[in-house]
């Protein structure tokens, strides 16, 4: 670190400070949301929290038309949060919303904003106890003004409060989740899960590998990282042999167990109350997924063009459009990246905030559908791992600007669509593969900068 580094730290203020003032932004935002919506014809709140709290609605009231459907629905007098159209996700949501009915409206969105305050807890303990002493001995030396490293602990608490509050301080994580977007609570379990993994408390990170795999099935791919780290924990052997030694031995097999029993306990149970729907709705449906609404993805407009209409005549389509239309057409390159990332990174717990942000960052873009609020679930990572990067300043601001540009780019094309009514699904499309190879290319140097220890 530099002595310019250390003379900027000198005045970031103290994490409690900052806990404040991110408690304080978040909670204006919701009373905000509540004057705006009542006066405004484009809702500041997110039509999904609508979703969320229809759904909590019909899980506490009950009708002939609208009950639980599964073995164990008979002993209980509950609903279905699947009687709520689109409401595709776990019924543990609605569980958690059920105070919107009967304490105030706007409850779900308060503790989605108090998951960000406690992501930020988790990112700081981390940064203190973990990252940072870690990455103080790659401060790189080549630097004329270089102060010599100490164990400073008051320098680290400042590092680390700046480094959280480019999360907390967000405007892209604090709009999202005082919309009512459920995606801080995924984060929450995501961040717990590596907390642990980091502290080499493998129980505990299973379980929550697990719960979060319920949550949202994605977070499945960092199992596959943490097995690499498990096995290579006392492992000996070389070659072929050594490496599927490493993989497959009983601390392996013990991670793995747990979490998948917890994460086939959670959807047992979910089954037993809410039966077929819950399967229907929560899993099936994201990998039988056709949209061929524009999104930064651009498989979009493959799905648009072979899409049927309601003119379109019943009939067996082409094997082409059978291609372009299957999941498997951007699922397997998508895994193919995603896991073999985490194979190839995630050999050493110090590289498991590495290896998680290449997998989730490669399992976004080439995603079949890419919203924006998908980009919360990398960007995530970035306080933890900006310690172990070495890059100028320059480059840093240029990154960022493809990110944000590639974005803008596409953006300025799909207001053409959705607000003027222009046809250029072909220019967004265009667009798309421009965000794909602009992040890719960011990724790239990402992951060039990064300071592989020793």
């Amino acid at each position: 670190m530099t002595s310019h580094s250390y003379h900027v730290l000198r005045h970031v203020p103290s994490f409690a400070r900052v806990l404040l003032l991110s408690s304080i932004v978040r909670l204006a935002l919701i009373a905000y949301s509540e004057w705006h919506d009542a006066h405004s014809v484009v809702k500041y709140t997110d039509v999904d929290y609508r979703v969320f709290s229809d759904a909590a609605r019909f899980v506490l009231n009950p009708t002939p038309d609208n009950r639980a459907e599964g073995p164990l629905a008979q002993y209980l007098n509950i609903g279905s949060p699947y009687t709520r159209a689109t409401y595709r996700y776990t019924p543990l949501l609605a569980v958690l919303l059920a105070p919107n009915e009967w304490l105030h409206p706007s409850f779900g969105k308060i503790l989605f904003a108090a998951c960000d305050i406690l992501a930020g807890l988790l990112m700081y303990e981390l940064l203190v106890t973990l990252i940072l002493p870690a990455a103080k001995p790659h401060a790189r030396k080549s630097d004329s003004d270089t102060v010599p490293v100490q164990d400073d602990h008051r320098s680290r608490e400042q590092l680390a409060t700046f480094l959280v509050s480019l999360h907390l301080l967000n405007p892209l994580v604090f709009t999202i989740s005082t919309r009512g977007s459920s995606e801080s609570v995924l984060s929450l379990f995501v961040l717990a899960t590596l907390y642990y993994a980091l502290k080499s408390r493998w129980d505990i990170s299973a379980v929550l590998l697990g719960l979060s795999t319920h949550w949202k099935i994605y977070p499945f791919i960092y199992g596959v990282a943490c097995l690499g780290v498990i096995g290579s924990q006392g492992s000996g052997g070389r070659g072929r042999q050594g490496f599927w030694q490493s993989i497959v031995n009983a601390r392996t097999v013990r991670f793995g167990a747990i979490s998948t029993a917890t994460f086939l306990a959670l959807g047992v149970a979910m089954y037993a109350i809410w039966g077929q729907p819950f399967l229907e709705e929560s899993y099936l449906y994201h990998l039988t997924r056709l949209d061929h609404r524009h999104n930064f993805s651009p498989y979009f407009y493959l799905v648009y063009l072979t899409y049927p209409s309601a003119t379109t005549p019943i009939e067996n389509p082409a094997l082409w459009k059978q291609l372009l239309r299957s999941p498997l057409t951007s699922f397997v390159p998508q895994m193919t990246l995603a896991l073999g990332s985490g194979l190839l990174f995630g050999q050493r717990k110090e590289d498991l905030v590495f290896a998680w942000f290449v997998q989730t960052f490669v399992f976004v873009v080439f995603n079949k559908v890419c919203t924006s609020q998908y980009f919360l679930w990398y960007t995530l990572f970035l306080p933890l791992l900006v310690p172990r990067l070495s890059m100028s300043t320059r480059r840093a601001f240029a990154y960022g600007a493809v990110w944000i540009g590639t974005q803008a780019l596409w953006l300025s094309e799909a207001y053409k669509l959705e607000f003027l009514g222009q046809n250029v699904f072909f220019g967004l499309w265009v667009r798309g593969l421009v965000y794909v190879v602009g992040n890719c290319w960011v990724l790239a140097g990402i992951m060039d900068a990064y300071d592989c220890p020793s």
